[in-house]
């Protein structure tokens, strides 16, 4: 790293959307300690969930050392701490205002930036990068929003996520231990392996007749959260639970205990097909190059709908006709029954056989995608911007 160039970062999450949020500040976090060599603390208000994502993360700790960075309780009365050269604001969290003023007293302010949802849309493109200048104090907030095109700040991708992702499906031996550690002794041969992390949806009962009445042998691997309670309701469960396994025709659901962000991962290389939920999981849905649905967050008034249909726009620029219209059906039969809280059984047979004839090409895309997005890396792309921001500052020092 370039001796001009910020060495410590500050790192500010508030949990909202229980691990999208964290998901994405502790990939940031550590890839930035890592892979780039800066002294990171990552300040998160909700360390209950942080923990479901690092498992050996203490909830009750109000400071500690995990895999190279520190990670500090942020809570209703801030610490005094004298702030790092590079801060980042996760997700418009609003940084504290004892640390906003501490930031304008130091004679070489931060840098300091606001990390944006993840966004297909156009207007993302001339946002990028765009300042704005704090109302009374001598600062000034960037907007850095993460994307899919070179006018944006691209995707969180860690150095070799990709060589390890392959590396992992040519070794029989790490997908068995894998298999193992959930409960099964082996990989399920001739069954098709789906992952399920969405919100609550009651497309879900209707998929699962589809699967269940199907010719195809599904296993449906369902890490825990509130769909928990839909798959109760669906197999007369009164106590659904991790670790628990459910069948109906052909049709076997195997509840999973909430995994960790790296065997997280595995699990979407292992499987088929992942539905994916949020921002952090539906960027590891595209790094693990299978075909995936994603169930995006719904917002007031349906406005999430315009976001969804952006990127499909993106994805399926170069899919056929054939396969996109099957892909864009099922996303949208997936996403409005969620919306409107309800699902057809016709269409969502009708889909996902739809989805199934276009599986081959949907497999190959998925593949061809995840390679072309992965030169477009977000943590290198806010380091360039840094430089940006340093040669600016130098050449208004020198017109002072």
């Amino acid at each position: 790293m370039q001796s001009d160039m910020p060495r410590s970062c500050d790192i500010f999450c508030k949990v909202i959307d229980n691990y999208g949020d964290i998901g994405v500040a502790w990939r940031l976090a550590r890839q930035l300690g890592n892979e780039h060599g800066l002294v990171v603390r990552l300040w998160v208000d909700d360390l209950n969930s942080f923990a479901k994502l690092c498992h050996e993360a203490s909830p009750s700790a109000e400071s500690q050392e995990l895999q190279g960075v520190e990670v500090i309780r942020w809570g209703n009365e801030f610490l005094k701490v004298q702030p790092a050269q590079l801060v980042i604001e996760t997700f418009a969290c609003k940084l504290p205002e004892a640390y906003i003023s501490a930031m304008a007293k130091l004679s070489a302010h931060p840098v300091w930036i606001n990390l944006e949802y993840l966004s297909a849309e156009h207007w993302v493109e001339s946002h990028h990068k765009l300042p704005s200048p704090h109302s009374t104090l001598p600062l000034t907030k960037y907007f850095f929003f993460p994307g899919f095109t070179k006018q944006t700040g691209g995707l969180l991708l860690e150095r070799d996520l990709l060589a390890y992702r392959d590396s992992f499906l040519t070794d029989k031996a790490r997908q068995d231990l894998f298999w193992q550690s959930i409960g099964l002794e082996k990989s399920p041969e001739d069954t098709f392996k789906v992952s399920m992390f969405c919100y609550e949806n009651p497309a879900l009962a209707e998929l699962f007749d589809v699967w269940a009445h199907g010719e195809q042998a599904i296993l449906c691997l369902i890490p825990e959260g509130h769909i928990m309670q839909l798959v109760g309701q669906y197999f007369d469960d009164d106590d659904p639970d991790a670790g628990k396994s459910y069948s109906r025709g052909n049709l076997r659901v195997l509840a999973l205990p909430f995994v960790e962000q790296e065997r997280y991962d595995e699990l979407l290389w292992l499987c088929d097909v992942n539905f994916v939920r949020g921002e952090d999981s539906f960027v590891r849905a595209q790094w693990a190059g299978k075909p995936f649905i994603w169930h995006i967050y719904p917002q007031h008034d349906a406005v999430h709908m315009d976001k969804l249909q952006a990127y499909l726009d993106k994805y399926c620029a170069l899919l056929g006709v054939t396969a996109c219209a099957a892909l864009r059906d099922y996303w949208l039969i997936w996403n409005t029954a969620s919306t409107l809280g309800q699902a057809s059984s016709a269409d969502s047979t009708e889909a996902w056989s739809a989805l199934m004839d276009a599986f081959g090409e949907l497999e190959s895309h998925a593949k061809q995608w995840a390679q072309q997005l992965s030169g477009n890396d977000l943590a290198l792309n806010l380091l360039d911007f840094l430089r940006e921001i340093g040669k600016m500052r130098a050449l208004e020092n020198e017109g002072q």
